[in-house]
C-alpha cells in the first residue's frame, strides 16, 4: 500500500498494513508500526519510531533535527505512541544532548493542524493539542491534558495530568494536575471540572479536589506549608496526592497560581 511517488529510503522499517500516500518521504532510520497511515506529502526523518495505527496528514514534518542552536548533530530519537492522530502541518522534533536525547509522545494523542512538539518534550497518553499549539523544548505534559488553540508553553514548563490550558494562553509556569489556566500570561483559574466529569471522575472525588484546591491556594501561610496541611487532611485521596507530589517535585518553573483579587473588588 505504498504510492509509486513515495520515497522510502533503504533501512526504513515498515510494519504490516502500513499505507503511504503520494509524495511522502520516509527516512532510513524510521520505524512505522503496523497499520500506520501517511496520507500524503508527509516527511518522517531521523531516528523516529511511530506506533501502530497512527495517522499522519499532509505536510506534517516529523523527526527532523531539533530547533535548538546548541544542537550539534548528536544522535537522538523521537518516539510516538499508538493510535495517535497527527493533522496537517504538525511538527515534532527529536531530543538533544541537553535534554536526554529523546522526545516521547504517548498513545492515543491528538495533534491538530500546525501544532508543534519541541525537542526533549515528554507528552503523556490521551493528550489533545488544538490548532497552532506551541510546546517549547524540555516540557512535560501529563496524561489527558488538553491545550486549546494557539496556546504557547515556555521551555521547561510542566503541565499536569488532566489539566486544561485555555486557547491563546501563554503559560510561563507549571500548571498543576487537574488545573485550568487562562490568559496571555496564564494564571490558575480553577480546576478542570468539565474535563473531570467527562473522564468519569466520581462526584465525591471532584468535591475533595475542590476542597483541597481552596486550601492549597488560600492566602494564609506559604505554599509549602499549605501543601503539608492538605497532605495531612487528604492523605488517602490519590488525585489530591498527585497534585501535592507535582508541587513537591518542583521544576525549573514556579507553580502557576490564581490571580490576586484587587482590593477594590474584595
Amino acid at each position: 500500500m505504498i504510492h509509486p511517488s513515495a520515497v522510502i529510503e533503504d533501512g526504513a522499517t515498515i510494519g504490516d498494513g502500513v499505507r503511504i500516500g503520494p509524495f511522502c518521504h520516509v527516512g532510513s532510520s524510521v520505524n512505522l508500526g503496523e497499520g500506520c497511515e501517511l496520507v500524503s506529502h508527509v516527511v518522517v526523518a531521523g531516528d523516529t519510531r511511530i506506533g501502530p495505527r497512527t495517522r499522519i496528514f499532509p505536510f506534517a514534518s516529523i523527526g527532523h533535527p531539533p530547533q535548538d542552536l546548541k544542537y550539534c548533530g548528536e544522535p537522538s530519537t523521537l518516539s510516538i505512541g499508538a493510535e495517535c492522530l497527527i493533522r496537517e502541518g504538525v511538527t515534532m522534533n527529536p531530543g538533544t544532548a541537553g535534554g536526554g536525547l529523546e522526545t516521547v509522545v504517548g498513545d492515543r494523542c491528538t495533534f491538530l493542524a500546525n501544532a508543534h512538539v519541541g525537542h526533549d518534550c515528554h507528552v503523556g497518553h490521551g493528550v489533545i493539542f488544538s490548532n497552532n499549539v506551541m510546546l517549547a523544548g524540555h516540557c512535560s505534559v501529563g496524561d489527558y491534558a488538553i491545550l486549546g488553540g494557539g496556546a504557547a508553553v515556555i521551555q521547561f514548563a510542566r503541565v499536569g495530568a488532566h489539566a486544561f490550558v485555555g486557547g491563546l494562553s501563554g503559560l510561563e509556569n507549571d500548571c498543576i494536575p487537574y488545573g485550568m489556566v487562562l490568559g496571555n500570561r496564564a494564571y490558575l483559574s480553577g480546576l478542570n471540572i468539565i474535563g473531570l466529569q467527562r473522564r468519569g471522575f466520581a462526584r465525591e472525588d471532584i468535591h475533595a479536589l475542590r476542597r483541597a484546591y481552596r486550601a492549597l491556594f488560600a492566602p494564609e501561610g506559604t505554599l509549602m506549608e499549605r501543601v503539608e496541611d492538605v497532605a495531612a487532611e487528604f492523605q488517602k485521596h490519590p488525585a489530591v496526592t498527585e497534585i501535592l507530589d507535582f508541587i513537591r517535585a518542583g521544576g525549573k518553573r514556579s507553580i502557576c497560581t490564581p490571580r490576586e483579587t484587587p482590593a477594590s473588588a474584595a
